[in-house]
C-alpha cells in the first residue's frame, strides 16, 4: 500500500478526513452536555452504510477523549476496519517522556497524528507553553502530523507556535470555527490569514454546519467562509471532513457530504481531487 497524489485522472479515493467514534461505557466525554443527542455510542458499523451511500471510500478517525486508552482503542478499531485509513490520537504533549509513548504508537501503521482539545483549555495560549512546545518538537522530529483544534481566540498563537516548530506537519480543524450563525468574520478572517501564510499549514473544510444555525442553516450561510478559506489556502491545502457524528446536531452525514460537493462543484476536477482526498492522503500519508 502506498500513498497517492491527486491527479486530473480522478484516481484519488474520496477521504473523510475527520470523524469520531465513541463508547460511553469506556470513556467519559465530559465535553458533551447532559441530555445531548450525541450521548449515544457511535462505532464503525454505524458509519459503514453512510459511507457507501455518500460514496466515501476512506476515513480518518480523530480523538474525542484525552487519554492514551482511547488512542489505543481507536487504533484497534482501525486495524479491524476495511475503510479507516488513519487515526489522529492523543498524547500528553507536556510529558517530558512523550517520546517513549510515541515509540509505541508508531508501531501501528494506522497512527498518523496527534490532537489536543486546545479549544477547551481556559488559557487561550495553552499550546504555546514551553512544555507543550517540547511535545510538538517531538512530533516535528518524527514527522507526525498535528491537528490544531482551535476557535478564533486561539488563532493568534498558531503562527507563533509554528515559528518554534517550522517543520511540523499541521492542519487547522473545522476552519477554526468562525461564528457562522452570527455571520461574523473578524477577527477570525484576519487571524486565519496569518495562519495560512505558513506554507506547511493545511485546513479542514469541516465542522461548519454546527457553527451555523443548527435548525435553519443553508449552503448560502457557508459560502462566504469557504470562499475566504479557498482564497487563503488554495485548493491543494484544503481537505474535506464531515465531523460525524458531531455534525448530526445540524445535519446528516449525507447532507454534509452533498453540501460540500455543491460548494465545490464549479471547481476543476484536479481541485476537487485535492479537497476530497488528495490533500488528506498526502498530508497523513494514508494507506489505501
Amino acid at each position: 500500500m502506498t500513498s497517492i497524489t491527486a491527479t486530473s485522472s480522478g484516481a484519488s479515493p474520496v477521504v473523510d478526513s475527520h470523524h469520531h467514534f465513541w463508547d460511553l461505557g469506556k470513556f467519559d466525554y465530559d465535553w458533551m452536555p447532559e441530555g445531548s443527542p450525541l450521548r449515544v455510542d457511535f462505532g464503525p458499523e454505524d458509519l459503514r452504510a453512510l459511507l457507501k451511500n455518500a460514496c466515501v471510500e476512506r476515513t480518518v478517525i480523530v480523538q474525542a477523549h484525552q487519554s492514551l486508552e482511547e488512542t489505543y482503542w481507536l487504533l484497534e478499531l482501525a486495524e479491524a476496519s476495511d475503510y479507516v485509513a488513519g487515526v489522529v490520537g492523543w498524547v500528553d504533549l507536556t510529558d517530558p517522556a512523550v517520546g517513549l509513548e510515541l515509540d509505541k504508537l508508531q508501531r501501528s501503521p494506522w497512527f498518523k497524528g496527534v490532537r489536543h482539545i486546545w479549544e477547551g483549555e481556559t488559557d487561550a495560549g495553552w499550546l504555546d507553553r514551553p512544555e507543550a512546545i517540547n511535545g510538538l518538537r517531538e512530533l516535528e522530529h518524527r514527522g507526525i502530523c498535528y491537528d490544531f483544534l482551535v476557535r478564533p481566540p486561539n488563532l493568534p498563537y498558531v503562527p507563533r507556535i509554528m515559528e518554534k516548530v517550522p517543520d511540523l506537519r499541521a492542519v487547522i480543524d473545522h476552519i477554526a470555527k468562525p461564528d457562522i450563525k452570527g455571520r461574523k468574520f473578524e477577527p477570525w478572517l484576519s487571524d486565519l490569514r496569518h495562519v495560512a501564510s505558513v506554507d506547511r499549514m493545511r485546513c479542514k473544510v469541516s465542522g461548519m454546519i454546527t457553527e451555523a444555525d443548527h435548525a435553519n442553516w443553508s449552503i448560502d450561510d457557508l459560502k462566504p467562509y469557504v470562499h475566504h478559506v479557498v482564497g487563503m489556502f488554495g485548493t491543494d491545502r484544503l481537505m474535506f471532513g464531515t465531523d460525524w457524528p458531531v455534525c448530526t446536531l445540524a445535519g446528516s452525514y449525507e447532507k454534509v457530504v452533498s453540501t460540500a460537493r455543491k460548494l465545490f462543484e464549479s471547481f476543476t476536477e484536479l481541485e476537487r481531487n485535492w479537497i476530497f482526498g488528495g490533500t488528506a492522503t498526502d498530508f497523513y500519508r494514508l494507506r489505501h
